[in-house]
């Protein structure tokens, strides 16, 4: 297993992973297609630690760029390498805190944003941290096209009802659709079979995989 130190010195001469102490890092707002050399649509996953969704959803659709983005150079440096292996040439991976997706997409440039399995953050001292709290949200709303959707996928109970309800309690909000069911229900196909190691581990132990999707009213 390669270290740590091995994975960051192979991550910063991958063209695919865009990080900090690399020229793109600085200039890759609204010059994606440079990255992908096309101006496909754009799809992130957020907290995407290894990638499994933006590497998994990639072959389904070759005519949509996908992003993985995490904080953790580590874990990334395992998508960039399936991504490479498989020959995906619509993946690539940015490394950045959440909060600071302004600084590398421009308004209304995202089509789609994933959600996988994020840190639930259950303590109410850390509900804002929770990547459905309000002020993430409005941020998607920026980031997003008119009618693009925010999907969320988790095994967590409480993140799934607090998502929920502070959505029901917007007055932006088009369409939700919901179920605390997946594998039990209609959603299945649009997974296309694709399953986390987290979402694995909390299936086996006995927890329902809940999914919800949501878009915000087009202006």
């Amino acid at each position: 297993m390669r270290s740590k130190k091995k994975r960051f010195e192979e991550n910063a001469h991958l063209d695919t992973i865009i990080e900090p102490g690399k020229d793109l890092f600085k200039t890759v707002k609204g010059q994606w297609h440079t990255v992908f050399g096309n101006t496909n649509p754009l799809h992130l996953e957020l907290a995407c630690g290894k990638g499994e969704y933006t590497t998994g959803l990639a072959p389904h659709h070759p005519n949509v760029n996908f992003i993985g983005v995490d904080v953790k150079g580590d874990r990334i440096w395992y998508g960039a390498n399936v991504a490479r292996k498989q020959g995906l040439n619509n993946v690539a991976f940015l490394r950045t805190p959440i909060q600071y997706l302004e600084e590398f997409f421009q308004e209304r440039e995202i089509e789609e944003i994933w959600i996988v399995f994020p840190d639930p953050q259950p303590k109410d001292r850390n509900e804002k941290h929770r990547l459905t709290f309000k002020t993430y949200v409005d941020l998607y709303k920026r980031l997003l096209k008119p009618g693009g959707w925010i999907k969320l996928k988790t095994d967590n109970t409480l993140l799934y009802e607090y998502t929920l309800e502070t959505l029901q309690q917007r007055d932006d909000i088009e369409e939700i659709i919901h179920t605390p069911d997946l594998y039990h229900s209609d959603f299945m196909p649009e997974h296309f079979g694709i399953v986390t190691r987290f979402e694995k581990k909390f299936f086996e132990k006995g927890e329902r995989i809940k999914y919800l999707k949501f878009r915000f009213t087009t202006p």
